[in-house]
């Protein structure tokens, strides 16, 4: 049986997670439960699955937690009898505690895309050193690891690899079919209602900009090893294509799957097995076509910006994302409206000034910077 910690076990995908444990009795044993302060919620999963450990942000009462042990965010995730550590926490809050399993030497299953777009060269460092693997949750990077199974091994590529290209899958978002011009009205509730998936509040947005598929093309380059050049986008409105691998003589791979988070999340939890899924087996003769197009970067600037970002290097992604959670936040909050989100950010990122082969305090600073001019040009 794994013994799971789960880092933002309240969150979208953290429930799902405890939904396929639910589903999976005597497989995986949940040794420790993380949340912020959404304590109610965490109570009630502490009262069902009775880890040994818990951390929250906000005060617990000791009768509601069956005599778990609480723990700071990176004690949990350094736990030295975790088998496995679920990072679903949301934004660079995720950064510290996936080090710490890290360094405890526990394999990762990774949600969290903050981790590697503020320090992707640093933490992808660390894990090779320490031997740990990190095992891709989000569908994306998902369905390509899943296509490099048995090809490539996980970070290592060489121009004389099998793999010539990875390609991401992008639904497009909310407002995939909405008139440029009525952006600027629309509102937080319009931007949460995403078409294909159910997703926390932070990364729907990102889908709706289009940002989150910039943040999968760095994540993809520190879990796979390909240089940017080799990473491409392309839009598939049906998400059901969640990522393709071509290979040196032009044949490609695909992962299919009905768009469910279960799927992914029950993979990296109960690898190198596969079990048996609550999720509808998808009918392709039901599903009719399916559809592949460009992106369109003048519906989605946010994108193109990420892009550069990656490309620039240094701690340029680290600004980018410390930025997009500020303009975010704002946004959700009805300070700033929707295009403001992209205006925000490309002023931020031009007024960064990068560091080079930055350590790891150069990126956690580039990122905090960036969160807090953001919120200033906001005002």
């Amino acid at each position: 049986m794994k013994r799971l910690v789960i880092l933002g076990s309240t969150g979208s995908i953290g429930q799902q997670a405890l939904d396929v444990v639910r589903r999976l009795p005597g497989e995986l044993e949940v040794l420790g439960l993380a949340a912020g302060r959404n304590v109610d919620l965490l109570t009630r999963q502490i009262a069902e699955h009775h880890p040994r450990y818990f951390a929250a942000e906000g005060p617990v009462a000791p009768d509601t937690v069956g005599g778990a042990v609480r723990l700071s965010l990176n004690e949990l995730a350094g736990l030295p009898d975790a088998d496995l550590v679920l990072v679903a926490t949301v934004g660079s809050v995720g950064l510290a505690p996936t080090l710490a399993a890290i360094h405890a030497g526990t394999t990762i299953a990774l949600a969290n895309k903050e981790v590697l777009v503020v320090a992707g060269e640093v933490v992808a460092e660390e894990a090779r050193r320490e031997g740990v693997p990190i095992l891709p949750v989000d569908s994306e990077h998902n369905a390509l690891w899943q296509c490099l199974e048995g090809e490539a091994p996980l970070g290592e590529w060489s121009p004389e690899s099998k793999v010539a290209r990875l390609v991401l899958t992008a639904s497009g978002g909310a407002f995939r079919d909405r008139p440029l011009d009525s952006l600027a009205g629309v509102t937080p509730a319009e931007a949460l209602a995403h078409p294909n998936w159910q997703m926390g509040p932070k990364v729907t947005v990102d889908s709706a900009t289009l940002l989150n598929k910039g943040f999968e093309v760095i994540e993809a380059r520190w879990l796979f090893g390909l240089p940017y050049d080799r990473i491409d986008v392309v839009m598939h409105r049906q998400s059901v294509v969640h990522s393709l691998v071509e290979f040196a003589d032009g044949s490609l791979k695909a992962q299919l799957g009905p768009p469910d988070m279960r799927l992914p999340i029950q993979y990296a939890l109960t690898y190198p097995r596969r079990r048996p899924s609550p999720v509808a087996r998808l009918d392709l003769a039901a599903l009719g076509n399916l559809t592949f197009g460009p992106l369109d970067e003048a519906r989605y600037p946010c994108f193109r910006l990420a892009r550069s970002a990656a490309e620039a290097g240094g701690t340029y992604p680290a600004a980018l994302s410390g930025a997009d959670e500020s303009a975010v936040d704002l946004f959700l909050g009805g300070a700033i409206r929707f295009p403001d989100i992209s205006r925000l950010i490309e002023q931020v990122l031009a007024e960064h000034r990068s560091t080079a082969n930055p350590a790891l305090g150069d990126c956690v600073a580039a990122s905090d910077w960036s969160a807090a001019r953001t919120r200033e040009l906001a005002r």
